[in-house]
């Protein structure tokens, strides 16, 4: 027995096997502060619920985000809306509560040359989603690709996508640089048309859908991939300058020891996701 008149032993065996570790760990100094503020019983239970439930909720994201494998650092605060004013923040933020589309299985395309902030939006639109309880992969294409391709090899290219179904959003980074390799383009095809309608993905790439035959060896592929993409798709075209041959002249503007303008060209910090899984 403790202090407080508890078989704390007892307790803790009863709560181990409801499953409720937050409460394990934290039901005495609640009890104690309860007591000392007069507390009614109600209080203290409700405290101690939705204390359970903001640790689950915060070590999901943890796993989410691990999972995820996000660019590390790129959050929609540190984005520079001012610099792509042809993408809307209001869009984007509204984007990032997922019901809207996620559920639907629509896709997100960020079309763009190099340097101008998709993959950084992509990466920190995933972050947003994994606080409002999705779930996302990040992955530069080529590599996924190439994952896939041994998937094939050993016969198991079908389960390999379909383990991707955990994920409601796969973001592609960097479509354009898969090689035009029949291989590579058809396992990639293969994964387009597996999530047609069913669940969403972001993609990124440098190339318009005009220029699309460079990556799809077989036109008709190339045209397949297009339609699946873009049915039930959003499009941002982010036709702006590149943020780093911008940050570079402002280097060199404003001389050694001067931080860029931009923060998205920054190092940021490593995130800190909010309390709220091939």
């Amino acid at each position: 027995m403790n202090s407080l008149g508890i078989d704390a032993a007892r307790l803790t065996l009863i709560l181990n096997d409801l499953r409720l570790p937050a409460i394990k760990q934290g039901w005495s100094s609640f009890a104690e502060r309860a007591d000392k503020e007069g507390w009614p019983a109600a209080r203290f239970l409700a405290v101690l619920a939705e204390h359970e439930v903001a640790q689950r909720d915060r070590r999901r994201i943890e796993r989410h985000l691990a999972d995820a494998r996000l660019l590390p650092g790129k959050t929609l605060d540190s984005f520079d809306f001012n610099a792509v004013p042809m993408v809307s923040k209001a869009h984007v933020m509204a984007l990032c509560a997922g019901d809207s589309w996620i559920d639907k299985g629509a896709n997100l395309i960020l079309l763009g040359g190099p340097g101008g902030g998709k993959s950084h939006l992509a990466s920190a639109i995933g972050l947003a989603l994994i606080e409002n309880h999705w779930k996302v992969l990040f992955a530069r294409t080529s590599d996924l690709v190439q994952k896939l391709q041994v998937a094939r090899r050993e016969l198991g290219l079908e389960a390999a996508i379909n383990r991707l179904d955990r994920f409601h959003l796969l973001i592609l980074d960097d479509l354009a640089y898969v090689t035009k390799d029949q291989a590579e383009t058809s396992v990639l095809f293969e994964l387009i048309s597996a999530r047609y309608e069913r669940r969403s993905m972001l993609i990124t790439a440098n190339q318009p859908f005009g220029e699309w035959a460079k990556i799809f060896p077989d036109p008709a592929m190339t045209l397949a991939a297009v339609d699946r993409l873009v049915h039930h798709s959003t499009i941002f075209e982010m036709n702006v300058d590149s943020f780093r041959r911008r940050a570079a002249i402002e280097r060199k503007q404003q001389g050694p020891g001067r931080p860029a303008a931009h923060a998205t060209t920054k190092n940021v910090g490593p995130l800190s996701p909010r309390d709220k899984q091939i």
